[in-house]
């Protein structure tokens, strides 16, 4: 049982108590591995506290682990620690006001990225071969810029996601993080669906996309374009870069409240103070405006989807900038920007539920940033298989 009183020493990926550990259940391929899971995600005999100590206080302890965590425990991985989530995953920030803000080993003074924050923070500082996060609107793809390491957002419904707690289904994703692509591309091939998709032979930039960095982030990830002799252009907005944002606020909102509006309201639990406002806006959205911005995602599912057969990958920035100060005398006036720039890019993945993996390929002003590659649906081995031939390349 873990105790919501313990206090975690300072930037511990890991949530209070003493650390879990979990061997094993077979031999396989990732036999002598050892993995961290976000709580989010249930490991038998424990309670999957979500990052909140109300949403801890008033649930029981998981009957069995998720499908996916069984599925590594048999192919001979151990589990070494649950980590650190932002409050019932509302954050890309990696900031948690109960249990406190897990280092970004890459640039200690500066966030981490959420909600996913422990499982990267324990894959950046070598505590563990891999781990596993959740991905809805950026929470794996986000942290792995940040700190500088591989991860990846799979098909939507490549992972099942019994034993995952909800935040918006039709976006929730199980992913992982490790620090280079053949680990990564090993826990794939344990976790995913087998198949035999179509490699990926020809990148195309996508350059309203790169728009939206900062100039210096964009600048570095080009020069990697070019030494990956990706050079030709498309663009996926259409001009509708705010409108691609709006639908993915009010459609995960209404999600969101539909899975954990009924708790919040009985509970009423205590919030940090950055996630509260977020959860009160899901509450006020209405069906007409569902019925507003479906028909947008539906649209943006089905050309996506189109585009990106026969092998084609995009290339875009994971995340518009570089980590942000853990400490500013202003955040609101950082974060709110923030999170419009980085939700718009992490929508292409999102609303049409396609696979998208961040290559740690560059700095800016000693900080990672990220590279994305974007797959068709169903390309998860291509675009891991890519992921691998394209670091290789950048690293010879």
């Amino acid at each position: 049982m873990i105790d919501p009183i313990q206090t975690p020493p300072a930037g511990s990926a890991f949530i209070p108590g003493p650390l879990l550990h979990l061997a094993a259940t077979a031999c396989g391929p990732l036999d002598g591995l050892s993995f961290a899971v976000k709580d989010l995600i249930d490991i038998a005999g424990t309670v999957t506290g979500g990052g909140n100590p109300d949403w801890l206080r008033t649930h029981e302890p998981a009957a069995r682990s998720a499908p996916v965590v069984e599925r590594l425990l048999s192919a001979g991985a151990s589990v070494h620690g649950k980590t650190i989530t932002d409050e019932l995953a509302f954050s890309l920030e990696g900031i948690n006001a109960h249990y406190g803000t897990p280092l970004n080993p890459a640039c200690p003074d500066r966030i981490p990225g959420g909600s996913s924050s422990g499982s990267a923070s324990a894959v950046a500082a070598g505590l563990v071969d891999f781990a596993l996060g959740t991905d809805t609107g950026g929470s794996v793809r986000v942290p792995a810029s940040f700190c500088g390491i591989y991860g990846i957002r799979p098909t939507h419904d490549a992972i099942p996601l019994d034993g995952v707690m909800p935040f918006a289904p039709s976006y929730d994703t199980v992913g992982w993080f490790a620090r280079d692509a053949e680990m990564l591309a090993r826990v794939g091939d344990v976790v995913l669906p087998k198949a035999e998709p179509e490699p990926i032979r020809r990148l195309l930039i996508v350059r309203d996309a790169f728009e939206i960095a900062d100039d210096d982030v964009a600048i570095a990830l080009r020069a990697i374009c070019a030494k990956l002799d990706a050079r030709d252009e498309i663009t996926v907005f259409d001009g509708a870069k705010a409108e691609w944002f709006e639908a993915y606020q009010v459609l995960q909102g209404t999600e969101n409240w539909r899975e954990l509006g009924g708790w919040i309201s009985t509970t009423r639990p205590s919030f940090g103070d950055a996630i509260a406002p977020r959860f009160a806006r899901t509450a006020d959205i209405t069906a007409d405006d569902v019925a507003r911005w479906q028909p947008l995602r539906d649209a943006i599912r089905s050309r996506l989807r189109t585009q990106l057969a026969g092998g084609i990958g995009w290339l875009i920035p994971t995340a518009p900038c570089i980590a942000l100060p853990k400490h500013s005398p202003e955040p609101g006036e950082q974060h709110g920007p923030f999170y419009t720039r980085a939700l718009t890019l992490t929508s292409i993945a999102g609303h049409a539920g396609l696979p998208q993996v961040n290559l740690p390929v560059a700095t800016v002003d000693g900080c990672p940033v990220g590279l994305s590659l974007i797959g068709g649906a169903g390309a998860d081995r291509a675009v891991l298989d890519a992921a691998c031939r394209l670091s290789a390349r950048l690293n010879d």
